[in-house]
């Protein structure tokens, strides 16, 4: 009888997740040449073909659709196994730029829970500066923010976030008018950069929104009331970049740091997982 080596299922489980070996070798601490070889080994093994991998994409195939719900179930056994000698509770806490958390957190989530499940994260949502303060007073244990200090270096790259002027199709502007904009509250370093390229593109501009988070910026924008320069991927449904077909700036991406300290294996595994989330669900 042929056995399975559970952490080939679990890089299997990754690529499947993260659509990337680039990724799943991040989350696992491992390489991209291992992690393939080790599917190659269990696709062996199990006589099947289980990923189709071109140049710039990796998916299922029907074989290996047909695999995942079995190999989610051997991971989360084996992991179960595993915590019956009663691995300790670990508390993350972690805060968020709310200028990066999309829909996909809950897949963020899901991978690290997946990945270690008495895990416990205490998540914290704020602006990227607030979060910064938090992180450097010691009350997180990691922080994942927009740059906005040019002059500090100690932050591990995750991604860079295109932004774009994210309204409804139907937001009504008149060039020569002023742009009907929601913001966050000053010192926001985003509205910073916004109100900085329309002043500097001679583009004139009001405030029709202040928000308390992108989650009511991204409601302003629902309801028609404004565009806002948003990262793409956090825009509300049916939102677009507006910017091409008025004339707008062109916005600078933004790039997208993890600082933490940590330096326990349990918690830098835990990272690795939330770091690979981030850049998978970005790309």
């Amino acid at each position: 009888m042929k056995t399975l080596d559970v952490e080939a299922v679990q890089a299997f489980v990754l690529v499947a997740d993260l659509t990337s070996f680039t990724r799943a070798a991040e989350a696992m601490g491992s390489t991209q040449s291992a992690i393939s070889l080790k599917i190659k080994r269990l696709e062996s093994g199990l006589g099947k073909r289980l990923l189709e991998r071109t140049p710039r994409l990796v998916r299922l195939s029907a074989e290996g659709a047909a695999f995942l719900a079995s190999a989610r179930t051997l991971v989360a056994a084996h992991q179960s196994a595993m915590g019956s000698f009663a691995v300790e509770k670990r508390r993350l806490v972690v805060g968020i730029s709310h200028h990066v958390v999309g829909a996909d957190l809950a897949h963020v989530l899901k991978r690290m829970n997946a990945t270690d499940p008495s895990l416990v994260v205490e998540l914290r949502i704020d602006t990227s500066r607030a979060m910064l303060e938090a992180y450097d007073g010691g009350a997180l244990d990691a922080a994942i923010v927009l740059r906005h200090d040019s002059r500090r270096r100690d932050g591990e790259p995750l991604l860079e976030e295109d932004f774009g002027w994210m309204a409804m199709p139907d937001f009504h502007y008149q060039p020569g008018e002023p742009l009907r904009l929601a913001t966050q509250a000053e010192p926001c370093s985003v509205r910073a950069m916004a109100v900085g390229a329309l002043d500097a593109a001679g583009i004139p501009w009001e405030e029709v929104f202040v928000g308390g988070g992108v989650a009511t910026i991204g409601a302003a924008i629902s309801a028609g009331l404004a565009a806002a320069a948003l990262v793409r991927r956090v825009a509300p449904a049916g939102a677009i970049d507006i910017g091409p077909k008025l004339g707008l700036p062109k916005l600078p991406r933004g790039e997208v740091l993890l600082y933490s300290k940590l330096t326990d294996a349990r918690a830098r595994g835990a990272l690795r997982t939330l770091g690979a989330a981030f850049r998978a669900n970005a790309g």
